[in-house]
């Protein structure tokens, strides 16, 4: 299976539902141009001439892939709406994202606000793949109590998580809280990668002693939260996750030399593509020859062990008879 773990999908629902809203997050068209609203950001320019499934699928064939995720787009902060504000928007995401057809798979969304497993099962019994949650909602050691039921609901039934930047439930930056002097890329710089890193901090210092049997897959390589391994134990943190056979990181945004030191640290085949697409485009230089060792064939495998499709896909070509061999590692498309 060739796998993109990491896409977005500005669906008709979506926009639709957000165009809707009187307050952040919002979406509006003016002066031609399709604009996104959302707290402590710059107005952000869609291009939704290209977000149809046909023009998605066409890209997806382009690049080579099997299966690419797509997930919602966390920073918008509709998952720390207020319960009754985030399903609708919930709602539509589920509806747009889930009717985009072969080769998508879904990434759930669940309110944050009073936590519900129900929604775990709601959300995996209409054909999501495994579930996401802005990195916000994880920011601390108390946040896995409070979050308990969704994450015991998502282990038990053995589906993956990712984490994705983002604020947690009452963190929504404020609107005065963006600058207009901002360059367009100072989020993504500077929040983001602090959300992911302390993600990533609370998960080795209480996630995975609660869930020892949960997927977890950090976007963006977590922000390079591992490289900081040792002055996590210089200040007496917990030990580093090299041998957290469950703990995986996508490369979305990272280019070859950021791949090649977290490699060292956790290992290749914890590593799984994700492009970011259509917020950032697919990097083209994650070949053999700039990495020094060949991602696509560990990715392949990561894939294999996160996702259980990726399983049954193997599992029905060998009941119809296509493949009687033992199954070999298979490439992970990569621009």
């Amino acid at each position: 299976m060739r796998v993109d773990v990491h896409q977005h999908f500005w669906s008709e629902p979506l926009i639709d539902a957000l165009a809707r809203r009187r307050e952040l997050p919002f979406a509006r068209s003016e002066h031609g141009l399709d604009m996104l609203y959302l707290a402590g950001e710059r107005p952000f320019v869609l291009d939704l001439s290209t977000e149809t499934a046909g023009q998605r699928a066409a890209l997806a064939e382009l690049d080579g892939l099997d299966r690419a995720l797509v997930c919602l787009s966390s920073p918008l902060g509709i998952e720390s709406l207020p319960r009754a504000q985030a399903l609708p928007l919930i709602e539509a995401y589920h509806e747009g994202a889930l009717a985009l057809g072969e080769p998508f798979e879904v990434w759930g969304a669940l309110a944050l606000e009073s936590p519900n497993p129900g929604d775990v099962d709601r959300a995996l019994d209409r054909g999501c793949v495994g579930v996401s949650l802005p990195a916000g909602a994880l920011a601390s050691v108390e946040s896995y109590a409070r979050l308990h039921p969704l994450l015991d609901r998502l282990q038990a039934r053995e589906a993956p998580l990712l984490i994705h930047p983002g604020p947690g439930l009452g963190a929504v930056p404020r609107a005065h809280e963006c600058s207009l002097e901002d360059p367009l890329w100072w989020p993504a710089l500077t929040r983001y990668v602090f959300d992911v890193q302390t993600a990533w901090l609370s998960f080795r210092a209480a996630g995975r002693a609660a869930y020892p049997r949960l997927r977890v897959v950090f976007t963006m390589l977590a922000g390079l939260a591992p490289l900081h391994a040792e002055r996590l134990s210089s200040r007496g943190g917990p030990s580093p996750d090299e041998h957290d056979p469950l703990t995986f990181y996508d490369t979305s945004s990272y280019g070859p030399s950021a791949i090649r030191e977290l490699a060292e640290r956790v290992g290749a085949d914890r590593l799984l593509y994700g492009s970011d697409r259509p917020i950032v485009e697919p990097n083209p230089y994650l070949d053999s020859e700039s990495l020094g060792f060949d991602l696509r064939a560990h990715a392949a495998s990561a894939a294999r062990r996160v996702f259980t499709f990726a399983a049954g896909a193997r599992a029905q070509a060998s009941a119809r008879g296509e493949d009687r061999r033992a199954p070999r590692t298979p490439e992970v498309a990569l621009q």
